[in-house]
């Protein structure tokens, strides 16, 4: 009798116990969970004919990511980027997208590349209301104006073509030859650079696309030159790039070149050697070698520590600065940030500046920067002011 009711008080005592260890326990399996690596997800080209630029962007935003979470996250939370290739091809794309919808963990999408890529997925990211931030094209069709959930870092093609026609104009060049990639992206760097020569009452030379996979190179480049530009604006981005401006030197090698800030990859530098010396570049953010600027020595930091293989480069840099801005609105967004938060916190960014680099997310259909700036390719490969 005494040994009953012994064991029953010692279970009673047990079950108070552990109901009142109970709420600390979900507390704690809660803070854990909120806790866990903070998912957003990444499409972009790690191969194929643009692999070298899309590993270049993504291996700057990784340095990032890998620097905030040696520091412990943000709030606590450490950030977990996601990566899938897709080749630079759309249907691939696509696919990427129905594996990160439907995973529940997936928080945000960042730092998509490519235009075709951008213009095939957009309908679906705008309808699911993920975040959209910093995709790697300067197209208008990436800057809808009613999709709050769309960011756009990067200065635009309009804003790039302005700058390089502008110039054009200003040293006296009248007909200006163009040559651009047979896609999406290609063609809109085509109309942003009519509509900017047409500004500047500027004629057009002759006009060539070509193919991703650079075969029509050659032939583009002869039909550039039957028009007898002074100059050419190349609308092209990385093994075509290479092999038009190859072909044109052979017919022409004097020609003055001007390209857009995508033809600017380490890899794609190393392959023209010394056809590239000399062509004109427009860039969307500050020399990566500027030790000058805040942000570029952080950046050198980040990516020293990383140890990538990959020189460091524009595109490097941009990924950097993308997951730099992505930090800043995450931390704005506070301990356990809702994915409407985060987007509200991306809004909230205002004029801030990055270390040099300034950032303003004022209406859906904008880009946050401005900043583009002109230099050149030199003998060593390296881009000069």
């Amino acid at each position: 009798m005494t040994l009953s009711v012994r064991t029953s008080a010692l279970s009673r005592r047990d079950l108070l116990l552990s109901l009142a260890a109970a709420p600390l326990a979900m507390h704690h399996s809660a803070w854990a969970q909120d806790m866990q690596p903070l998912k957003i997800c990444q499409s972009t080209a790690l191969s194929g004919p643009l692999g070298d630029l899309g590993q270049a962007l993504h291996q700057g935003a990784k340095a990032c990511f890998a620097e905030a979470n040696a520091k412990g996250g943000v709030h606590g939370r450490k950030i977990e980027l996601s990566v899938l290739d897709d080749g630079y091809d759309a249907k691939r794309a696509l696919a990427n997208l129905d594996t990160f919808l439907a995973d529940r963990d997936s928080f945000a999408l960042f730092n998509w590349f490519g235009t075709p890529i951008v213009a095939a997925t957009l309908p679906r990211v705008i309808e699911s209301g993920l975040p959209f931030l910093a995709p790697y094209t300067g197209a208008l069709l990436a800057r809808p104006k009613d999709a709050r959930n769309v960011f756009n870092i990067r200065a635009s093609y309009p804003d790039e073509a302005e700058q390089l026609v502008r110039h054009l104009a200003t040293i006296g060049i009248k007909r200006i030859g163009i040559a651009y990639q047979h896609n999406a992206f290609g063609k809109e760097v085509y109309d942003a650079a009519r509509i900017a020569m047409e500004k500047h009452k500027l004629s057009g030379g002759a006009v060539a696309t070509v193919e991703n996979s650079g075969d029509d190179a050659a032939a583009a480049a002869a039909k550039i030159i039957e028009g007898n530009p002074e100059a050419v604006l190349v609308g092209l981005a990385g093994k075509p790039t290479v092999d038009f401006v190859k072909a044109m030197r052979k017919l022409r090698r004097g020609m003055p070149l001007y390209a857009l800030s995508v033809m600017g990859s380490a890899a794609t530098l190393r392959d023209l050697g010394d056809d590239g010396v000399g062509i004109a570049v427009s860039q969307v953010v500050p020399l990566p070698t500027g030790v000058t600027v805040p942000i570029v020595r952080q950046f050198q930091q980040a990516w020293k520590t990383a140890g990538t293989p990959l020189d460091a480069s524009h595109l490097a840099l941009e990924g950097y600065i993308n997951a730099r801005v992505f930090l800043e609105a995450l931390s704005r967004a506070g301990r356990n940030p809702s994915r409407e938060r985060f987007i509200e916190s991306l809004w909230s960014i205002k004029r801030h500046d990055l270390g040099g680099f300034d950032v303003n997310f004022s209406l859906p259909g904008s880009n946050a920067s401005k900043f583009v700036e002109m230099t050149m390719v030199a003998r060593n490969g390296r881009f000069i002011r």
